[in-house]
Formats: structure tokens, sequence, C-alpha cells
């Protein structure tokens, strides 16, 4: 892919969705009908891929991804394969089933996890250390599988003999890995192993810093990666209206809400999720942490915490900052998300240089692209055109 070019990803909300954080005010149910609109949302304004969370406060990525993928024609599906709760043989067969079974439309995210509780509700009682070792071995034996290897492994936490995947994957070597980590131990597995690594949304100088940590260990490695980032956004077509939505958003989210979810946050051992915290230390009174750039989603939810706040050219002029890193995936999500979906592939995505794979196709229906028809016989001019 060229260097000036993105590929725009939007999110599917299997943990939940509304006009409002913290709250069931304004909330809505995300049933498969609900997910369906949003993928399908996806395709047809032509985001990338779509990326399904995992979790206990998840429905199962793998079982949304197979009832979505038929529906949607181009969308790619990032799903998370989860070392040390999976068997390398047996996510290996999964994602070339599925690959299969989208006509090549998927990509893995490696999940490690890094909140111990629902670590040990899943079978896994390892220390940080341990998962990223089990992580590392896991690797090893899945991307072996699916290049087509036959594959006896011995590690100090994964053991297999004559494994083996029979039905191949469509895309070479298995979809693409897609992987996030701060740690010292993640950075070195990406360095490794992975093909894109992630980042969430913090200032532009913090990811600079993160990125360039990367690059040297991944270069010792003799590999050259590619790069995302996870975001929240909310725009507008004014930034006053922007920062508006922004405050409506967390409108009805109380200091009890935040305190327990900040003490959950707590417990975990992530590098990642310690930053995303720093950035706005549970307080409400700080949240604008650098230019159009907004904690205020991590007050309650874990992991992407950031948003980008503001009217369509600043946004994109934002986007436009983390690409000049080397940044070319950006994995957007913003509430709610199907009506997001539409306002930020309108007002933003026709600023941006879309990677051809991601550009909105064509539209031969008959209204086409620019609105509808006026006194019955007349199209309106396209407002984009100079």
């Amino acid at each position: 892919m060229s260097d000036a070019h993105i590929r725009v990803f939007w999110f599917l909300p299997t943990h939940g969705d509304g006009r409002y954080l913290g709250t069931s005010e304004g909330g809505r149910a995300v049933d498969l009908p609900y997910l369906q609109q949003v993928a399908l949302a996806a395709d047809n304004l032509g985001y990338y891929g779509v990326l399904i969370p995992t979790g206990k406060s998840c429905e199962d990525a793998w079982l949304v991804a197979s009832a979505l993928a038929p529906l949607t024609r181009r969308l790619r599906y990032l799903v998370a394969v989860r070392p040390g709760l999976q068997p390398p043989s047996l996510a290996a067969r999964m994602a070339a089933t599925l690959d299969r079974l989208s006509g090549g439309r998927l990509l893995i995210n490696v999940v490690t996890g890094g909140d111990p509780v629902e670590n040990k509700g899943d079978g896994i009682f390892l220390s940080h250390a341990e998962r990223y070792q089990v992580t590392r071995e896991f690797l090893n034996v899945y991307s072996q599988l699916l290049k087509g290897e036959k594959v006896d492994f011995t590690g100090e936490h994964i053991r297999v003999e004559g494994a083996e995947v029979l039905f191949p994957p469509v895309q070479k070597n298995g979809p693409p890995l897609y992987f996030g980590g701060s740690s010292d131990a993640a950075i070195d597995v990406a360095a490794e192993q992975i093909d894109t690594y992630l980042t969430w949304g913090e200032p532009v100088e913090q990811v600079a810093e993160k990125l360039a940590v990367v690059r040297e260990r991944a270069a010792a490695k003799g590999r050259t990666l590619s790069y995302g980032i996870r975001l929240h956004v909310i725009v507008r077509e004014t930034e006053e209206e922007a920062w508006a939505a922004a405050d409506r958003l967390i409108a009805h989210l109380d200091d009890d809400t935040i305190a327990a979810a900040q003490k959950i946050f707590s417990r975990m051992d992530s590098t990642g999720q310690a930053r995303m915290s720093a950035l706005h230390k549970g307080s409400r009174e700080s949240l604008k942490i650098a230019p159009n750039l907004w904690a205020g989603v991590g007050l309650v939810r874990g992991g992407a915490g950031t948003a980008l706040v503001g009217n369509p050219q600043q946004v994109a002029a934002r986007i436009r900052e983390y690409q000049a890193l080397g940044i070319d995936n950006f994995v957007l999500s913003g509430y709610p998300h199907l009506e997001e979906a539409h306002r930020f592939a309108e007002l933003v995505m026709p600023l941006l240089p879309l990677d051809a794979e991601s550009d909105r196709p064509q539209r031969i229906v008959n209204t086409g692209p620019f609105g509808e028809t006026i006194g019955g016989d007349r199209r309106p001019a396209d407002a984009r055109q100079p």
C-alpha cells in the first residue's frame, strides 16, 4: 500500500451502544439486526473493514463475523485470536475457514489480554510476562500452520506434534496479523511476528515516541511493520457543535460511575491501559489533552479512551498528523455507531487520501451521491467539486 494513502476502519459495538456513556439513558439494543445495519453501512460507505471487540463484555467476535460476512461485499473483519485461551491449531483452522468463507476478507487481531480478573475467569492464571511468552509461542505455531507447514513444537507453554491445517486460507500465509501493546514484552512480540502494530490514540508526540521504539526493534529483527491507531471520533460541521456533542456524550455520567470504572482499570496489568488512564487521571477537569483530542471516553470505557473532536477540516488535519508518523490504518468509532459511521464518511472521508481498496464505490442508483433530485428532474451539483 502506498505511504500516501490510508485505510479507514469502523467498529462493531458488540459490547453495547447508545447516545450517552456510563448510563442506560439513550441506550439501544445491540442485536443481530442492528449489527447488520452497522456492517452494511460500513460496507456501503467505503470503510476498509470493521474491528470486532473481544472479551466477556462482548458477543463472541468469531460468531458475529461469521453472521455478517455473507451480507457484505468488500468489508474486512478484524477478529481476535486469544493466545492462552485458544490452542494455536484450533485458531489457525478457524482463521482458514473464515478466510475462505468470507472470500479472503479476514484480518486477525492478536489479543493477549490485560485484565487478570477476567483472565482467571477464562482459566488463565499467568503473569504479564508469561502471557507474552505464550503469545510468542502461539504465533510461532499459528503462523507456520497458515503457511501450510506441518508443525512439531515444544515450548514452555505450548506443545504440538504433527499439527497441520488441511484446508488453506485464501490469503497467502494467512490473514494479516494486527496487534497492540505498549509494554516491552508486547513490543518485542510485535517486532518479531506482527504485520501491523496498533496504538491507542495518545497525543501525537507520545505516539511518535512509541512508534520510534517499535521501528527500532523491528529493524533489529530485519523487519518493517505497518502501523495503525484506534480512536473515537466526534465530528460536526462546526467545532462548537463538536465540543457540545462531546459534552453531551458524558452528560449523564456521575462521579460514582467514573470511580467504579477507574477502580477496575487500575487492577489491570496492561501498560496501554495505564497510559490511557494517565491522560485524564479519572477527572473531568482536564479532558482536552491535545489539539482536538479529548480523553472523556476513557472515564468509563476501557481500552481506547480518546476521541478526535472538531469540524471536518480539523479532524482530517489531525488524522494527517498521525499519518505523517507512518500510520496508515485508522480504526475509528463513534456513539451511536450507526449514525456516526454515516457522519464521518460524509463529512471527513472526502477530505482523506483513501487507499484504493477503501474508496467508496461509484454510485449508479437513482439519486447518485449528490442528494435528492431537485424539482423532480434536476440533480443538485456536487458541493465538493471546486
